[in-house]
């Protein structure tokens, strides 16, 4: 286990999450109370991995920060990729840290995969994650030989001959001759679709002779939408039911599982849940909530959301009526 180095990519933007990641990089929005980020990388450790290379960019520092306050214990590196130039040149950005002989773990930090870590981790082959999609045109594709071994990695082809999307796990047995085919796409401009594509890089390992197998995963979140952060949200909170900080009791409130709630909040009056996730310190009074990720600090009061984000330190209220309604009576308030 002391021979896999663990290289996550957390450079990106998030445009699709924006508003959100104007203050905080995508790695680090909140699912299920903790951030994406902090999902993986608890998985990572208590399976026994300790050496880490983060590739940060947008907001990097908030990253490091997370990083060495949640995991002091872990060997943990930061490398700045700019200007950012695909998942191929951020890999490549953490070569100087790569022994000769380690094998790379590799996965992308907004990204929330099912999948044994133990069955691929004693594997002779190098392995990398796959899962069959209707539409493979949007991710990098995985074509097999008889024998399941990868033959042909295509980035977002426009015909694909596979629907074996990359979920963005990849395990290689010999990571620097990795980061020496990634040298060469640098070298030689190789570009696809404008960027350093890591699938081009395996490819070239894969040239030279390396056997590459895939491995199905499960559940695959891209956590890059509003939508599939709230779908995220749901399923690990089905998985873990019940109040995070111990269940206390907030006055006239009903608690619908499965909800986190995170310490030190204020909630009256309220109907919680299912599927709600909330941040610490939060005050929420007057409210009915499901589907939400509802961030630290946050205020709301009067609010009636579903399937709704609401950021950190946000203010939200709402409106009520009093109303005394005749027989016979129709109202639209819509």
């Amino acid at each position: 286990m002391e021979k896999v180095k663990v290289i996550i990519p957390v450079a990106g933007i998030g445009s699709k999450l924006r508003p959100h990641t104007h203050t905080q990089p995508k790695a680090l929005m909140p699912v299920a109370g903790k951030a994406i980020l902090g999902h993986l990388v608890d998985y990572l450790v208590d399976a026994g991995l300790n050496d880490f290379v983060f590739i940060i960019g947008y907001m990097g520092n908030k990253v490091e920060n997370y990083i060495k306050e949640k995991y002091p214990s872990i060997n943990a590196n930061f490398v700045v990729q700019e200007p950012r130039e695909g998942i191929g040149h951020a890999v490549w950005m953490a070569k100087d840290f790569v022994k000769n002989d380690e094998e790379l773990l590799i996965l992308l930090g907004d990204t929330i995969t099912d999948f044994d870590l133990s069955t691929i981790l004693g594997q002779q082959y190098s392995m990398l994650g796959v899962k069959k999609v209707e539409d493979p045109r949007q991710f990098g594709v995985a074509e097999l030989d008889q024998e399941g071994f990868i033959t042909k990695l295509i980035e977002k082809p426009s015909i694909p001959k596979s629907n074996l999307a990359l979920v963005g796990i990849y395990l290689i047995k010999e990571g620097k001759k990795l980061m020496e085919s990634l040298d060469q796409l640098m070298k030689h401009n190789m570009r696809t679709l404008d960027e350093y594509q890591l699938t081009d890089g395996i490819m070239g390992v894969i040239d030279k002779g390396a056997k590459v197998r895939t491995f199905q995963v499960g559940n695959w979140f891209d956590c890059g939408s509003k939508d599939s952060l709230i779908e995220t949200n749901a399923t690990l909170l089905g998985r873990n039911v019940g109040v995070s900080n111990g269940g206390p009791t907030y006055h006239n409130t009903i608690i619908i599982q499965p909800v986190s709630i995170e310490p030190n909040c204020d909630i009256q009056n309220s109907i919680i849940g299912p599927n709600v996730s909330i941040g610490e310190n939060a005050v929420i009074k007057n409210s009915i909530l499901s589907d939400c990720i509802i961030g630290s600090y946050s205020r709301l009061n009067t609010a009636v959301l579903n399937r709704s984000v609401v950021g950190s330190d946000s203010l939200l209220t709402g409106h009520s009526q009093s109303l005394n309604i005749g027989d016979s009576t129709e109202i639209d308030f819509t």
